[in-house]
């Protein structure tokens, strides 16, 4: 992002210009409204039962592509959101912000960490049972609970470490941390979802539906954090 004097005259490296920001604020809530109309669409079909069979299908097209490298890879995307290193990781993250005088960033990130309760209820109504192991179908043993849809996962991935990417790049000065980080932490979101389907955890729309909400609530989250990161005076600019 470009950087600009904030209201007290210092220069921001995460404010950028009000024209620029508005441009940016409108497409990001565009996408965010794409994205729930995307879960709500993928929400009624799991709901009437018509994506049983292409769940199915996925899901074993995907195991059959098995190597042990890609499923020691996938054990070790999946490990950071088993308990208790699901609690805990969030926890010291935000602390290990607070420490560094990002209290903001810290509060910002627990917010992310909102798309837990936020799968949680979505979970209660939908109720879906998860893939049971079969002749063809694997089910690797792990630690689970709750119904299948959505994806608990694959959405508190993309609210927590989608957002901890997003400030690693405002914040992070040197060009090589700052790429290494935010690529890192996107591919961490991006094969979680995967790795959910690949160890048998999760229907492929589980995963699906998961990111389009993440997403969303992202945007949510990251567009009220650069609201207050500029301070009172941005507040009724549009930027």
């Amino acid at each position: 992002m470009s950087s600009t004097k904030a209201a007290g005259g210092s220069t921001s490296p995460i404010v950028s210009p009000g024209p620029v920001a508005a441009r940016r604020a409108g497409g990001a809530a565009a996408v965010a409204w794409a994205c729930l109309a995307g879960f709500a669409a993928i929400f009624g079909l799991v709901r009437a039962k018509q994506s049983e069979a292409l769940d199915l299908a996925l899901t074993l097209k995907l195991q059959r592509r098995d190597r042990p490298a890609v499923s020691a890879l996938m054990r070790a995307v999946s490990w950071p959101g088993f308990p208790p290193q699901s609690r805990i990781i969030p926890v010291a993250i935000a602390g290990a912000l607070a420490a560094a005088r990002l209290r903001l960033e810290a509060g910002a990130f627990l917010l992310a960490w909102g798309t837990a309760p936020l799968a949680t209820a979505v979970k209660a109504l939908m109720l879906r049972p998860r893939p049971v192991a079969g002749t063809d179908l694997r089910v690797v043993a792990a630690p689970l609970g709750g119904s299948s849809f959505p994806s608990g996962h694959t959405i508190t991935y993309v609210g927590l470490y989608g957002f901890l990417a997003y400030l690693a790049y405002a914040l992070v000065r040197p060009a090589v941390l700052r790429r290494t980080l935010v690529g890192g932490l996107l591919g961490l979101v991006a094969l979680v979802g995967p790795s959910r389907v690949q160890q048998g955890h999760h229907w492929f729309t589980d995963v699906t539906a998961s990111y389009l909400l993440g997403i969303a609530y992202l945007i949510g989250v990251t567009s009220l954090y650069r609201r207050l990161k500029a301070g009172p005076s941005r507040w009724g600019s549009g930027g």
